[in-house]
């Protein structure tokens, strides 16, 4: 319990609780916005529209090909601000190039492209847009990070979704689906605009630094493809509700039960994101590292299992805030429920070990193997049990993810310190 409370205390330090509790209300305003649109979008209407969003969705961590996650990594292990200011200018230069090349390949691609769905090339194309403020957005956020000023960086996340509620709610109101496009475009915009001079950085700075190697661009690549089939695992059952249901109507249902349980993944990546940069610097600390699961592993291991029973509790509670009608799904929802703490638990702590190991690459390993899995247990558990089905394959998945991490890092983590 000592331990628990040193974590707590040093969390703390580190600004985790603005972490923490600005993670939470940028969740928060981001179910608000997905409640907004569901009230004021036709259901129909906006399945088709989340329905393109997913291609769009999983397409994102590419953006840049994966230069920010290297910037995440690489800029930890340098020491002055100069260098690290000198990284970020390097990342933003050419990861925009890459974005705007993949934006032009997604646009061509969805318009050569037949779709089950009406205007979903349409929609594409426009949403294809987004990577390119998304990508400068989180390489902002990075930036903050690495600087440990968490406050910025929490209070930027914050502000895109305060932005994001107000332009839905408006656009929507105003346009229907088409103006929850426009505001799924315009607020990382305007978050942009509003904090990239908060960086401070000279971009004047032409310092060439030794680690924009191969490897530099190989970590960034690797990390971006595992973040890439990661959110393929969360919306492949959304793009095979949509192909072997035939019902734009199933694919809302099951979208809005995925957000709560989804929504606590806030809790672990708030630590994540206050942490990754002083773990990764302590990374070939072998004391340290123990500790850190130790402690991370009895936190989240009690939060697991309240949420559990707080969910089975007051699951009809919880379902009715979207409608009446979502009660019939309480059993799909309690097992996503149960899914999500594979992640909760032990994949997210493992996933961020490996990647600060410099094992991203395992990370893209393991989220193959599951998304083949997935294709495999969706294509016959849809058919046979619906939307249920495809909870039970999401479920699996989570927890063997996690399972799969918590054996690669133990076993790279053993040879680093043996070798």
């Amino acid at each position: 319990m000592k331990d628990l409370i040193q974590y707590i205390t040093n969390f703390q330090k580190r600004a985790g609780f603005y972490v923490f509790t600005g993670t939470f209300i940028a969740r928060l305003l981001s179910f608000i916005a997905s409640w907004i649109a569901l009230q004021l979008i036709p259901n129909k209407e906006l399945g088709v529209i989340i329905y393109a969003l997913n291609f769009i969705l999983f397409i994102i961590p590419l953006g840049g090909l994966g230069l920010h996650q290297g910037l995440i990594r690489y800029g930890a292990l340098l020491r002055t601000n100069d260098e690290k200011d000198s990284l970020f200018i390097y990342v933003l230069k050419k990861g925009i190039l890459v974005t705007i090349l993949l934006i032009t390949l997604i646009i061509v691609g969805s318009l050569m492209f037949s779709f089950k769905y009406e205007n979903t090339s349409t929609y594409i194309s426009f949403l294809s847009l987004i990577l390119l403020p998304m990508y400068v957005l989180e390489i902002i956020k990075t930036q903050f990070r690495l600087k440990h000023d968490n406050k910025s960086f929490i209070l930027t996340e914050v502000i895109y979704n305060v932005i994001l509620v107000i332009s839905v709610l408006v656009f929507s109101f105003y346009f229907k689906e088409k103006g929850y496009v426009i505001a799924l475009i315009f607020s990382p915009i305007i978050t942009v605009l509003l904090f990239i001079k908060k960086l401070n950085i000279n971009f004047s700075n032409t310092q060439v630094l030794a680690i924009t190697n191969l490897s530099f661009w190989k970590y960034g690549f690797f990390s971006s493809m595992s973040n890439v089939v990661t959110q393929l695992l969360f919306i492949i059952d959304i793009l095979l509700i949509g192909n072997l249901l035939s019902n734009a109507e199933m694919i809302t249902n099951y979208k809005y039960l995925t957000l709560i349980p989804f929504s606590i993944l806030f809790l672990p990546q708030a630590f994540m994101n206050t942490d990754f940069v002083s773990f990764t610097e302590n990374i070939k600390n072998k004391k340290y590292i123990d500790k850190y699961i130790k402690n991370y592993i009895f936190l989240f291991g009690i939060i697991s299992v309240v949420f559990v029973v707080f969910s089975w509790l007051f699951s009809e509670y919880i379902l009715r805030i979207f409608s009446e009608k979502f009660i019939e799904y309480t059993d799909t929802f309690m097992i996503l429920v149960v899914g999500v703490c594979g992640i909760l638990f032990i994949r997210v702590l493992y996933g961020n070990l490996l990647s600060s190991l410099g094992k991203a690459y395992m990370n893209f390993v393991i989220t193959a193997i599951a998304l083949l899995l997935n294709f495999i247990l969706n294509s016959s558990l849809i058919p046979l049990y619906g939307i249920k089905g495809a909870a039970i394959t999401s479920a699996i998945l989570m927890w063997f993810t996690g399972i799969l991490s918590f054996v690669l890092f133990k076993y790279y983590f053993k040879k680093q310190h043996t070798s």
